[in-house]
């Protein structure tokens, strides 16, 4: 059987005060006296008390929950976003409603719908190619939404990224300026934002007159999908000299694989990742990558989102972040 929940009136019997006093108290403590403001947060922490916020999303149609939907919740490019965003709402007052989709459209239209069915103020979502029907629920629902992670792809009201095309034809172009030719693309998932870095890798392959080998899944990057790649980029390409990979999981598990067939990083093959990963930095050799700036992007989307709660206009439709090459030890 379902345990009851504390109410207010159990919290005003155990205290011996009316229900309105204790209700008071939970609106702005300061409107009881001192003596009683501690009698009342005894009884509420003894109580295990959890307000009942219904009544005031009914009667002021405002959550205070912003949803933020995100494709992973295990992927460390989400969570620095999601300290970005709660950096801002949490100090405002406000709470995340996460939820993830797993990179399918279809999971995303059910997610949003069950966000906006909790009533959320706004909402953040890291994805720029949605559903016919998510579109009529975003433009009915009314609330302020901001994409994040592209900067390229045209924003429903708003979007806050980076150009992913732009930054991996620069590390592509960086590979190829330190002597690099035949280098093969590592890409997983195979989301929008993953084939625009596809794009900007074989576009810079080709106008340098080189032939771009891109290996592709649908499946969940990671360490050992980087490993399994590079065995498969050298029975396809002996003669493979560099391997640059849509993020960081794929090209450390490149980089381990290369390290324990006894292939040299950088004299054999170069290797870079893309993001920036706290570990990038902590390998040996230091992995080369593309950093983008995650946890700024979730600053600044939350900062757009609350003001324009508190009523001001889209100041900027786009927000582009730039991006750096980071040549680490790996190339």
């Amino acid at each position: 059987m379902k345990k009851k929940r504390p109410t207010l009136q159990d919290v005003a019997d155990l205290v011996g005060i009316t229900k309105m006093t204790v209700s008071r108290f939970l609106k702005n403590p300061n409107q009881v006296s001192i003596p009683l403001q501690t009698k009342i947060a005894d009884a509420l922490e003894e109580l295990g008390y959890i307000p009942n916020r219904a009544p005031d999303i009914l009667s002021k149609s405002k959550s205070h929950a912003i949803g933020v939907l995100l494709p992973s919740l295990t992927n460390q490019v989400f969570a620095e976003v999601i300290r970005g965003i709660e950096s801002v709402i949490e100090p405002a007052g406000y709470q995340t409603m996460l939820a993830h989709y797993g990179y399918s459209q279809e999971t995303e239209e059910t997610r949003i719908a069950t966000l906006l069915s909790y009533g959320v103020d706004g909402l953040i979502i890291s994805e720029s190619y949605h559903t016919e029907r998510v579109r009529k629920m975003l433009a009915v629902a009314g609330i302020p939404v901001i994409e994040i992670m592209d900067s390229v792809s045209p924003p429903i009201e708003q979007a806050i990224g980076i150009d992913n095309q732009a930054a991996a034809y620069a590390m592509t172009d960086f590979m190829i300026q330190r002597g690099r030719q035949k280098i093969v693309y590592f890409a997983a998932r195979m989301d929008q934002r993953t084939l625009l870095k596809i794009q900007g890798y074989e576009t810079a392959m080709r106008d340098h007159g080189l032939t771009p080998l891109c290996l592709k899944t649908q499946s969940a990057s990671s360490f050992t999908l980087g490993a399994t790649f590079l065995q498969e980029a050298l029975a396809q390409q002996a003669d493979t000299d560099g391997i640059f990979c849509t993020n960081d999981d794929l090209a450390i598990g490149a980089l381990y694989a290369c390290q324990k067939a006894g292939i040299k990083i950088p004299q054999d093959i170069s290797i870079a990742g893309f993001h920036g990963h706290d570990i990038s930095r902590a390998m040996v050799p230091l992995l080369a990558t593309v950093v983008t700036p995650r946890e700024e992007m979730g600053r600044l989307a939350a900062e757009h989102l609350l003001s324009r709660l508190a009523g001001q206009p889209i100041s900027q439709t786009v927000i582009d972040l730039p991006f750096r090459i980071e040549p680490g030890e790996s190339i």
